[in-house]
């Protein structure tokens, strides 16, 4: 049955400028978008149709990057740097998620945030705990979102409580993945915390499960200097620090989020251009902890892939709106330093968070026909919003809304 919502629709194609629809009709069936008509289609009865007013109607976000257990720290010790903010909190509220009651109690907040801020879809590191990491599938699932989850692997350089040794953690991962694998809407990704935590034998046995398996691969790549210089020290051999996951085939032969890539050789950028690698800029995280700032617009402009991710919680917004309003105040920090780098532009910043995070999940993102059915409905209550287009009340969305903002959540033709 065909059906329709109706509003000021606002989406991307290309990254240089949106598209918009004035006062006009998003038209799907079942969980796909058939297209945008101005006058409704007659054949379309109005008992199908909900009319929105003069609210803006665009593609549901995406979170390309977060951590789950993190949500508690948010805004805890952000003065550290990487190393020291993951030995000081980090690790030590990861121990608690052994206790699945704590994940019982943590993890229900954390999903409903996703919810509240839109982010219908994500990419989730858990913790190396299963039984926490099933619970949070199950409050994904309560809640009708979906996502790709991973259990978080680590057998070296983190506290003796939280490591796992490499064959329990391959155990451990690949019945987690047996039993998930068939999910529509959440679904296992192998998840290296990153190289510093993990063994080669480690890492070359999570690369042979995504091989086999067929599974993605999300990680932590170049965020930090001391860090690089780390994977060095421990990998000597490899020719950089992405050369290490090519080595244990845990880059590019499935799809690969690859988080950060802030210091990132010359060859390392062509590698990732090559294999159509996801490197996600997660701009408040970085800021937060000093690590630095990803040259995004030059990657762009080379044709990279590029998303954005929260990074909760070293990054302090769950809103992708305020990873956008971040990532565009960081590329003007680049363009201040050297006015030679140019500014990212919101429309560029909205493409990101939509239609590349989206296509990670496939045929999602935007309002193209056949794509699916997700869609955020924005209505801000400011009485002077309607002296505003819509396109200024995204703008003004972007750098100023939140949950309050939202008030409806489709994912995949269903409004949850």
């Amino acid at each position: 049955m065909r059906k329709a919502i109706k509003g000021n629709i606002v989406y991307t194609e290309i990254k240089e400028e949106f598209i918009v629809y004035d006062d006009s009709y998003l038209v799907y069936e079942e969980d796909i978008i058939e297209g945008i008509y101005e006058e409704l289609p007659t054949d379309i009865s109005s008992d199908n149709v909900i009319d929105y007013g003069s609210a803006i109607i665009i593609p549901s976000f995406i979170d390309l990057h977060i951590h789950a257990p993190q949500y508690i720290q948010i805004g805890l010790g952000l003065n550290l740097g990487l190393i020291d903010w993951l030995n000081k909190y980090t690790f030590k509220l990861e121990k608690r998620f052994s206790d699945v009651s704590y994940g019982k109690r943590v993890y229900p907040h954390f999903v409903e945030s996703l919810y509240e801020h839109g982010s219908l879809r994500s990419c989730i590191f858990a913790t190396n705990h299963d039984a926490s990491t099933r619970v949070l599938m199950e409050e994904l699932k309560k809640k009708k979102l979906s996502a790709y989850v991973g259990i978080v692997n680590m057998d070296q350089n983190a506290p003796e409580d939280l490591l796992v040794d490499a064959e329990k953690s391959i155990k451990i991962t690949k019945e987690f993945i047996e039993d998930y694998q068939n999910n529509t809407k959440i679904k296992p990704i192998i998840t290296p915390r990153f190289v510093p935590s993990c063994t080669k034998k480690l890492m070359d046995a999570l690369g042979k499960l995504s091989m086999d398996y067929h599974l993605p691969v999300q990680t932590h790549l170049a965020e930090t200097k001391p860090e690089v210089k780390w994977v060095k020290s421990l990998f000597p051999d490899a020719k950089n620090y992405s050369d290490v996951y090519v080595r244990a085939d845990l880059y590019g032969h499935e799809k690969t989020i690859m988080a950060h890539g802030i210091y990132l050789e010359e060859e390392e950028i062509e590698l990732a251009k090559e294999k159509n690698t996801y490197l996600v800029h997660c701009p408040n995280s970085n800021m937060n902890l000093s690590s630095g700032i990803m040259e995004l617009t030059n990657l762009l402009d080379r044709g990279l892939v590029v998303g954005l991710g929260s990074d909760v919680g070293a990054g302090h917004e769950m809103g992708m709106n305020k990873t956008m309003s971040a990532a565009i105040q960081c590329s003007k920090i680049r363009h201040i330093i050297n006015d030679e780098e140019r500014i990212l532009l919101e429309s560029e910043a909205f493409y990101l968070a939509t239609n590349v995070n989206g296509s990670f999940f496939g045929n999602t993102g935007t309002f193209k026909s056949g794509y699916k059915m997700d869609v955020l409905v924005i209505k801000d209550d400011d009485p002077l919003m309607d002296t505003l287009t819509p396109l200024e009340q995204l703008q003004r969305f972007i750098y100023c809304g939140g949950p309050d903002s939202i008030v409806a959540r489709y994912l995949e033709g269903e409004f949850i």
